[in-house]
């Protein structure tokens, strides 16, 4: 289904008179008001494919209805988001769960609905149906150079894929490790996979970029081949210059120090992007914001920070993207939640007095430090997100519109209520 114009007018202008006290009072406050409204106008962040159904866990799954069950309803489900938010205008897909049946087909649809297509996924995790080799005991680093080669060749039909479609990254995600000690040579290991690697990146397109993920655990739980952001780091620095570290906010050990991590690698030049979701314990794919809005914020405080010493493009620079998955929610829900969370960090970044900051570090003033951080945190800047949406033609509280409108239940309706997104 797609939204019309009208219905996001008519909901904008019933709340049009109270949105106007909220930016009058928040402007009269903050003199960089407009230029972080413009700011959020231009910020997009990428919306998974796979997000798009219900997710779940080893135990079970419970539909929510309705879910995509072709490329093309995916497609669909992100242009309704795309049309509530303005926030989200491409999407990310996975492959061999996103095959286009005609890629023609499948780029206009996706220009009807104002869309491109972000970085692709590649899945070397399943074993797929008719797949000659398991990826059991890995892929990139397996023992046996026929389950190498296979990895890398679908690898590099992902990278044709995508070439068809337009997108300008790969993403590699590599559930390589082991389960327990002396399974595998830590060093045949790493050699085996950088070398895989290197025959992937050598496949790549002149402007293209390859995003190297890193996991602490699951589903290895002794070692990962691409454990941390150190080893995805060393990756990318031998592979080269289009090789770069993504980092996925749930792919750490407890209470690691993202924000110095992210700091880091973007001084390196290496910080490719952004997998977006928030957790409790380890890997829990939640709704970004849910859990730890603090430390999302400070993780978007020194990318503000490292963007602009670097002279960036805070939107096109890096790759942002949500990676969420949940068993309770409605994942459109969810994205439209992850979707502010993210933007309502960086609003909250952008709003740091950076020269004060610099000259209370160089103090050592540690509690004026703390002052500036906490005033920019706690300062309410969600009417500056709902500027910004009305500027774009969007919804002022997308999730309102989206539930007065009853758009799951008419999903469900033309859907069905037991339909799977594809590849869950």
């Amino acid at each position: 289904m797609q939204l019309k114009k009208n219905q996001i007018e008519e909901h904008n202008h019933r709340l049009l008179a109270e949105h106007k006290k909220k930016i009058s009072f928040i402007s009269s406050q903050e003199n960089t008001s407009e230029k972080i409204i413009q700011k959020l106008e231009k910020f997009q962040i990428a919306i998974p494919s796979w997000a798009l159904g219900a997710g779940g866990t080893r135990f079970g799954r419970f539909s929510i209805g309705g879910e995509p069950g072709t490329l093309e309803e995916k497609i669909e489900d992100v242009g309704l988001l795309h049309a509530l938010n303005r926030s989200g205008n491409s999407i990310s897909l996975h492959i061999p769960w996103d095959i286009p049946k005609n890629t023609k087909a499948i780029k206009e649809l996706a220009a009807k609905h104002d869309l491109h297509f972000d970085a692709i996924n590649s899945n070397t995790f399943q074993d797929q149906k008719g797949q000659p080799h398991s990826y059991k005991f890995g892929s990139l680093q397996h023992v046996d150079a026929k389950v190498r080669k296979q990895a890398i060749q679908h690898n590099i039909e992902v990278i044709k894929q995508g070439v068809a479609l337009g997108s300008k990254a790969l993403t590699v995600w590599l559930a390589d490790g082991s389960c327990f000690p002396g399974q595998l040579n830590f060093r045949k290991a790493f050699q085996n996979t950088l070398e895989s690697l290197q025959e992937i990146y050598s496949a790549l397109p002149a402007d293209w970029k390859m995003f190297v993920e890193y996991k602490a655990f699951e589903p290895n739980f002794y070692s990962m081949s691409v454990g941390d952001w150190g080893q995805s780091y060393m990756y990318a620095s031998k592979l080269g210059k289009k090789a770069y570290t993504l980092v996925d906010l749930g792919h750490h050990l407890p209470n690691a120090n993202i924000e110095q991590i992210v700091s880091l690698l973007l001084m390196e030049g290496k910080l490719g992007g952004f997998h977006f979701n928030d957790s409790k314990y380890g890997d829990d794919d939640l709704t970004a914001g849910s859990m730890k809005p603090y430390q999302l914020f400070l993780i978007f405080n020194e990318l503000v920070e490292g963007m602009d010493a670097k002279k960036m493009d805070h939107n096109s620079d890096l790759g942002w993207m949500i990676d969420a998955s949940h068993n309770v929610k409605d994942p459109l829900e969810d994205l439209l939640q992850s979707v502010e969370a993210i933007k309502i960090a960086y609003a909250q970044a952008l709003l740091v007095d950076r020269k004060a900051l610099g000259t209370a570090q160089n103090e050592n003033d540690t509690v004026k430090c703390q002052e500036i951080l906490q005033h920019a945190f706690r300062t309410d800047v969600r009417p500056l997100l709902a500027e910004a949406r009305l500027r774009s033609g969007a919804a002022l509280n997308p999730m309102q519109l989206f539930r007065d409108l009853k758009i799951r239940e008419k999903l469900v309706k033309e859907r069905g209520s037991h339909s799977t997104a594809t590849g869950l």
